[in-house]
């Protein structure tokens, strides 16, 4: 009876810590660019020089472009497939710096929010992604 009962906690360890091991694995600090136009590839040069600055880079984020001629281009960043930032950049933008650093500031600060939205969200009756 104990072998069995020692057999049954090593399974349950196993793959607990197998779980724990999955979800610990996924690579992070990926900014994947689908920019398209020079004024789209200036601000994620900026936009990745100043997360990677000032932050450790545990999460994934898209950066993505539509340009237009007449209006400029509409940037958008998404963090675990959702919409954080969106923003108009017209053709003739002369602080893209500023803009793509402002940026930064912003999207970190809402990451830092999501995180601890979800570490305080109550989770009793269904896991996380049934929510």
């Amino acid at each position: 009876m104990n072998r069995t009962l020692s057999a049954l906690l090593l399974v349950l360890t196993l793959l607990a810590n197998q779980a724990r091991a999955s979800e610990k694995d996924e690579m992070m600090g990926f900014i994947v660019d689908y920019t398209v136009s020079h004024i789209g590839h200036a601000f994620y040069n900026s936009f990745t020089e100043r997360l990677r600055a000032t932050s450790r880079l545990d999460f994934n984020l898209v950066v993505r472009e539509r340009p237009d001629a007449r209006w400029g281009s509409l940037v958008t960043v998404e963090f675990q497939q959702r919409l954080i930032y969106r923003r108009f950049l017209p053709p003739n933008t002369v602080e893209l710096k500023d803009v793509a650093y402002e940026a930064a500031d912003l999207v970190r600060a809402e990451i830092v929010q999501r995180k601890l939205q979800s570490l305080l969200q109550d989770t009793t009756d269904l896991e996380r992604d049934e929510l």
